[in-house]
């Protein structure tokens, strides 16, 4: 994938900060201990796309689940085990390359209808910010662009173990997911059913299976 997001957030010191309410110490937030073994991991990783899934699941006729994957896309990760904050990930994916199994509805898919791939060739999603919330677990906030509209979205990512494979690569395996509803984004596209309720859901589930290989610097 191209190049991180060089954009740094702002940082308030909330002792100077204008209208700030200071809470009792006793409120904030405690840090949570992080495993010693995520320190080896720390550095720059690629996903492996033949032993990953950039997904997504939606309601179809609201009985059944429909399932599709991206399968041409670039990343470059950065993962830092002591300062989970400084973690980041960028991912371009080409919308064309959609596979939900039938050619039918891929090509409505990549149409106007919903992605118009013709003139948005790519969505993109830009790593904000990353915080670790205990164990494995890690949420990374940031930015999903669709059709030239930005949007944030939150990710839960679970850390799933890391290995050094028969050839000679260092992996690791993350599960990412979260929910969005795609009107947000202008995929639109729908029909409504005679008995009720929409033949598309409006929410998307977007799937991350990731196996990340260390990049060599």
């Amino acid at each position: 994938m191209g190049i991180f997001s060089r954009r740094q957030s702002a940082v308030i010191d909330p002792a100077t900060a204008v209208g700030t309410d200071i809470s009792d110490p006793a409120d904030a937030p405690r840090s949570v201990p992080l495993d010693p073994a995520f320190q080896a991991l720390t550095g720059p990783w690629t996903i492996d796309r033949s032993h990953s899934r950039v997904g997504f699941s939606v309601r179809h006729a609201m009985v059944t689940t429909v399932r599709g994957a991206f399968t041409d896309y670039d990343s470059a990760l950065y993962f830092d085990g002591a300062r989970p904050s400084e973690s980041r990930a960028e991912l371009v994916v080409r919308v064309a390359s959609v596979d939900t199994g039938v050619e039918q509805r891929d090509a409505h898919i990549i149409g106007p209808d919903f992605f118009d791939a013709r003139r948005y060739p790519e969505m993109t999603f830009r790593s904000t910010s990353t915080s670790h919330e205990g164990g494995g677990t890690f949420r990374m906030t940031g930015d999903l662009t669709i059709r030239d509209v930005t949007r944030p979205v939150h990710l839960q990512l679970d850390y799933l173990g890391s290995v050094l494979d028969p050839f000679g690569y260092e992996r690791a395996g993350f599960d990412g997911t979260t929910t969005i509803d795609r009107t947000e984004w202008g995929l639109a596209y729908n029909q409504r059913l005679k008995t009720g309720g929409a033949m598309v859901s409006e929410k998307v589930r977007l799937q991350f299976d990731i196996s990340a290989i260390r990049s060599v610097s």
